[in-house]
């Protein structure tokens, strides 16, 4: 009796099976409307990265047709965007006719040799005799043409030096210059170990030692001591 009670008892009041179907059908609905929003909000996104990106193109292109300017054409000359086999001109040329050229941007330059003492014993910087400031750069105008900023140009030039390894190291290895501090050391000491001793009476228990032409193992040369010409009388033509 108490298991088919409580099987009724559950059945009718906690686990209900229709309320449990309406559940899981709002529960897919509302799923439903979620995904439905994230979708929305995806392409949303999407639209505003592409519009950003088209108008990023859009100011570099601008940017590009301000700096190229100098390629605009003329009554005379036609420029590289106007080609006189198309039936009409370039994109390009079109934005260079409605862009205005770059100005010359006026940078002051800091001299990197200013409020610097100078190193006169190592001689590393150049003297600096005044503290004033720098004259400040003469008002003119760019020049038309592909040229670089002047301030780019001045920085590049004072940039300070970086040498390489190749330069920074010696040219010898510490074996060459053990060798030659040990070639300087032989040169100089002295060549033998015969201390000379100038006294009369030191040397005279010395025996002579002869020079190699003279203490050969064949005898003695005669060469310099009895004649000084080779005779073969042998080979004479006449007696004398």
């Amino acid at each position: 009796i108490q298991k088919r009670w409580r099987g009724y008892y559950v059945r009718k009041y906690i686990h209900n099976y229709y309320a449990l179907k309406k559940y899981l059908e709002a529960i897919s609905v509302h799923n439903e409307i979620v995904r439905n929003e994230l979708q929305e909000y995806t392409e949303m996104r999407e639209n505003e990265e592409k519009k950003k990106d088209l108008e990023k193109k859009e100011k570099e292109k601008k940017y590009q047709a301000r700096k190229m300017h100098y390629l605009l054409s003329t009554e005379q000359i036609a420029g590289i965007y106007n080609s006189p086999f198309r039936k009409s001109p370039d994109p390009m040329e079109l934005l260079l006719r409605k862009s205005k050229p770059l100005s010359h941007r006026r940078q002051q330059i800091k001299s990197p040799f200013a409020y610097e003492l100078y190193d006169w014993p190592t001689c590393t910087r150049p003297p600096t005799f005044s503290t004033e400031q720098p004259l400040p750069p003469i008002g003119r105008q760019k020049p038309q043409g592909p040229f670089r900023d002047t301030a780019e140009v001045l920085q590049q030039r004072y940039k300070p030096l970086e040498p390489t390894l190749r330069v920074a190291a010696s040219i010898n290895s510490p074996l060459e210059k053990a060798r030659e501090e040990m070639k300087r050391e032989e040169w100089r000491n002295r060549i033998h170990d015969n201390e000379f001793l100038p006294f009369s009476s030191y040397h005279k228990n010395e025996k002579y030692d002869p020079s190699i032409h003279r203490s050969g193992k064949y005898g003695q040369e005669t060469y310099g001591i009895k004649h000084f010409r080779e005779v073969q009388p042998k080979k004479w033509v006449a007696d004398k």
